[in-house]
């Protein structure tokens, strides 16, 4: 929305009257520019001083209702008091709209700590232009107003990080499998022979009747003989 700005012709001029008219409370200005002629002009001091004080009245096409009719203007040049919050002095250039116009713009950045390259990538915010320079009626330029960079560090530490669990891959690859080492319970138990039973000692009896029954086989041989 365009700013408006009321004013009045001035038709006293010089040192004198523009210094009555800042007792007033006025201010002395000139309007140029177009294809029309210079006009002296008089505004009210108190609602033009709380527009100077919005950057965006130094960097806008703004509307200056002038006896009635309305212009589109720009805002040329400003003199303030040396020590008081007094504008002295004004100047306006009319916009045409076959003429180019050149105007510098402030650049205001908002809301960079919410951008995903701060928030998800660490990134840092560069402004590589501060203000810039409008001319109307120029080619479709685009120029780099911010960029947002990764910081070096940052870089460094995820290819480091990237490097490392590659090189883990790799030897994990190349490694031998080892072998697994069974749990006791998954071994087969191996059946043994069991032993054999000892040979029962012999009864002292048991042999005497032993000998006696080779004794009584002699004594048989001899008897047959006879």
């Amino acid at each position: 929305m365009a700013i408006e700005v009321v004013a009045q012709t001035r038709k006293l001029q010089g040192t004198g009257a523009s210094r009555r008219l800042r007792r007033s409370g006025k201010v002395p200005g000139i309007l140029y520019g177009g294809k029309k002629p210079a006009v002296t002009i008089e505004l009210d001091h108190n609602p033009l001083y709380h527009h100077l004080r919005n950057e965006r009245f130094h960097a806008s096409v703004l509307t200056l209702a002038l006896d009635g009719a309305r212009e589109q203007v720009l805002l040329r040049a400003v003199n303030m008091h040396p020590f008081k919050t007094e504008v002295q002095h004004i100047d306006f250039q009319r916009v045409s709209a076959d003429e180019k116009i050149h105007v510098k713009v402030p650049l205001h950045f908002v809301n960079a700590e919410k951008s995903p390259a701060i928030k998800e990538q660490g990134g840092l915010i560069t402004h590589v232009l501060n203000e810039m320079d409008i001319r109307c009626l120029r080619g479709n330029e685009n120029p780099t107003v911010a960029s947002a960079q990764i910081p070096k560090a940052a870089i460094a530490e995820e290819e480091e990080a990237a490097a490392a669990a590659a090189a883990a891959g790799v030897e994990g690859a190349l490694a031998p499998a080892a072998e697994a080492v069974p749990a006791a319970a998954d071994v087969p138990t191996v059946k043994q022979k069991a032993p054999e039973p000892a040979a029962p000692a012999a009864e002292e009896k048991g042999g005497k009747g032993g000998k006696g029954e080779k004794a009584d086989k002699g004594k048989g041989d001899k008897g047959d003989k006879k």
